[in-house]
């Protein structure tokens, strides 16, 4: 079973979350869009066999939502199937946070390391 086949996204918590887009965008070019983050997408023919993508994103500095994580950063790993994964995962003793979702962005679910860095699963929507 394939696990994670890719990072989906980088996220991490700011001060000010403007000022740190301004910086990243005139200093490094990141393509910072109105919504406050980037999107840099490439091709994925090995194992999506399309056009996939990974998202930059400075969160507010009192998000939540890495909770129940003390870290400034999430990383997210996109995976081929989630719904398998988090069966195998339990089973390896694995504890999820919360409940897997689905919404218009694929389906997500949500662990912790070893040392509580938050770790987000994401099956994007299937084309």
């Amino acid at each position: 079973m394939k696990r994670v086949i890719g990072i989906g996204g980088i996220f991490f918590k700011a001060k000010d979350k403007n000022l740190l887009c301004d910086w990243y965008k005139k200093h490094l070019g990141i393509p910072v869009e109105d919504w406050g983050g980037a999107v840099f997408k490439w091709t994925d023919i090995a194992t999506l066999n399309k056009e996939a993508f990974t998202v930059w994103s400075p969160f507010k500095d009192d998000t939540s939502y890495f909770n129940p994580s003390e870290k400034s950063f999430m990383l997210n790993f996109v995976v081929d199937d989630l719904a398998p994964l988090i069966t195998l995962l339990k089973s390896e003793g694995i504890e999820f946070i919360g409940e897997a979702i689905e919404e218009e962005n694929g389906k997500f679910a949500w662990i912790l390391d070893p040392e509580g860095n938050k770790i987000e699963l994401w099956e994007p929507l299937k084309s």
